[in-house]
């Protein structure tokens, strides 16, 4: 078994966001692509005659490299993230499938869980004054079980809500095994895979026996303002609202100044702490990302001046720079004030809908 927290840390996780805004880390596949590792590394001595091409699994790097992974969180936290994510984006079966490493997922989730927890303890006895956290972060999955991929057949689904629960469990049960602080289901396109990734959570915390704090957060597709499946920033954080999530709010896809209106969007709606991690700006022609961390810091500074957010951080693009510069721009700023909960009945499907009083509100 990993390591594990003492049993306050959610409490002071809460006292932590309620005194200042709290700094996420960032692009853990930025800081890989720009090793540019050969097939031979991904490979490792373990997976050397593996059947499958390995490259671009990052994901099993906590297994073969751990030493790259290791250096990266290391130069998050030197730059002052207070949580680090686990490089397990696609540490599921359904992704680790397309590499023949499905077999594997427990195993890389707890890998990654139990080295982001190794520098994480570490940087927090240099710094005992801000301890440091680690998130395990679960993917969207690379299946969506709201939409059909045959557009000849609109009722086919490519996978169920059952199948996304089992690999969700497996998945989770690992990071816990390995020690994380909280749970972040992110870049969230598809609600409904969202909703299986929390009941799955549930059966993990029951299975394992202590909860943890949640983190959702959603992406926002395009301009349009809403996820792939359709829903408004505000129908989406409803659709979350039975969780009792440590913060809900939205990460990828858009850079700062994009995703600025989504964030105070939810922020309206959401009773809990609003989490937002953008790319650093909108992708140029090639893929890449031209924002500077100072420019990306300068929008998210804005945000925290203007009381929007609680958790910040970085998305694709961003580097050890981009966070430095962004805890430097929300220092001492205050964090949002999250609104009381309403009375009422809230609901939502595409939009929101909220009724008071027996009238629609």
């Amino acid at each position: 078994m990993g390591a594990t927290r003492p049993l306050e840390t959610e409490q002071l996780l809460r006292q932590l966001a309620a005194d200042r805004i709290l700094v996420l880390d960032g692009a853990m596949g930025t800081m890989i692509q720009a090793r540019d590792l050969d097939e031979a590394a991904f490979r490792g001595a373990r997976f050397t005659h593996h059947d499958y091409d390995l490259s671009g699994n990052n994901d099993i790097l906590v297994l073969t490299a751990p030493e790259e992974i290791l250096t990266i969180h290391d130069a998050f936290l030197e730059a002052g993230s207070d949580i680090i994510t686990t490089n397990t984006f696609n540490a599921n079966a359904v992704s680790q499938a397309d590499y023949g490493t499905e077999g594997y997922v427990r195993e890389i989730n707890y890998a990654a869980a139990s080295l982001a927890f190794q520098m994480a303890e570490e940087w927090t006895a240099l710094t005992p004054l801000k301890p440091r956290f680690v998130a395990g972060a679960l993917g969207p999955t690379n299946k969506t079980a709201s939409l059909s991929p045959d557009v000849s057949d609109p009722a086919y689904r490519a996978i169920t809500f059952d199948d996304l629960v089992a690999h969700y469990l497996d998945a989770t049960l690992g990071l816990l095994e390995g020690g994380v602080d909280l749970l972040l289901i992110e870049t969230i396109f598809d609600t409904l895979n969202a909703k299986a990734a929390l009941f799955a959570v549930e059966e993990a915390f029951a299975e394992h026996g202590k909860r943890l704090p949640i983190m959702i957060s959603g992406t926002i597709t395009d301009r349009s303002g809403r996820t792939l499946t359709g829903q408004t920033p505000g129908a989406f954080a409803i659709s979350m609202g039975h969780a009792d999530a440590f913060s809900i709010g939205f990460n990828c896809a858009l850079g700062g100044k994009e995703l600025r209106p989504h964030i105070a969007e939810i922020g309206r709606v959401a009773d809990t702490l609003v989490c937002a991690y953008p790319n650093a700006g909108l992708p140029n022609a090639l893929g890449h990302y031209d924002e500077t961390p100072e420019e990306t810091a300068r929008e998210i500074g804005t945000w925290a001046e203007d009381g929007l957010v609680n958790i910040v951080g970085g998305c694709c693009g961003t580097t050890p720079d981009h966070i430095r510069a962004i805890v430097e721009a929300v220092e001492g700023k205050k964090p949002r004030i999250a609104p009381k909960p309403g009375e009422g009945l809230r609901l939502s499907g595409l939009e929101p809908f909220a009724l008071a009083n027996g009238a629609a509100a």
